[in-house]
């Protein structure tokens, strides 16, 4: 077992983890944040994808003992607890960019991901970045327009970045959950 302290939707964890755990199966299985879908298990669809360190990763690709000493941002942290939907998850509904809704966690991530990187891109730019990130159902048409909508909008919220700022959790059950360390 090798001790990991992570950051994760702004709680830190200490926890001890096999080396071989990955990153998607501590998320989880010991943290309980199952918004974070295990699609292929071989990095081919994109549903794991979450932030490390502000960058989107697919999860099962990266070992929990990758994280010690990071931030992750799953989609349960993407808006502070009890807050409104960050304005591309209010896209994707609004935009009817789903529709099993399997991939919309991993597709939601990728395109802040992109956003951060690229508040204003083109349509092709939009394909481009979440290209990684398989959908059966959609087509994908509806995910551009909504991740299309979420840079207008973000654009003029004058928000300049699409990272969340993490409220603390309202309440922790420290005997469900021992292995918090500490709060936002």
């Amino acid at each position: 077992m090798t001790q990991i302290n992570v950051r994760v939707d702004g709680v830190t964890y200490t926890d001890d983890v096999e080396p071989r755990t990955l990153l998607v199966h501590y998320l989880r299985e010991q943290l309980g944040k199952v918004g974070t879908v295990v699609g292929c298990d071989t990095s081919n669809c994109g549903s794991c994808t979450v932030h490390l360190d502000g960058v989107a990763v697919k999860s099962c690709t990266v070992l929990a003992v990758q994280s010690d000493g990071g931030e992750v941002t799953t989609i349960e942290g993407l808006t502070p607890q009890g807050g409104d939907l960050h304005p591309m998850q209010r896209a994707f509904h609004e935009m009817h960019g789903l529709q099993c809704g399997f991939c919309t966690p991993g597709m939601i991530m990728a395109s802040v991901d992109l956003l951060n990187e690229n508040p204003d891109p083109s349509e092709h730019e939009i394909r481009e970045g979440i290209e990684g990130n398989l959908c059966r159902c959609t087509g994908y048409q509806n995910i551009v327009r909504a991740v299309q909508q979420a840079a207008g909008e973000m654009r003029t919220q004058g928000n300049g970045s699409a990272r969340p700022t993490h409220a603390a959790p309202a309440e922790v059950d420290t005997a469900a959950a021992p292995h918090v360390v500490g709060q936002a």
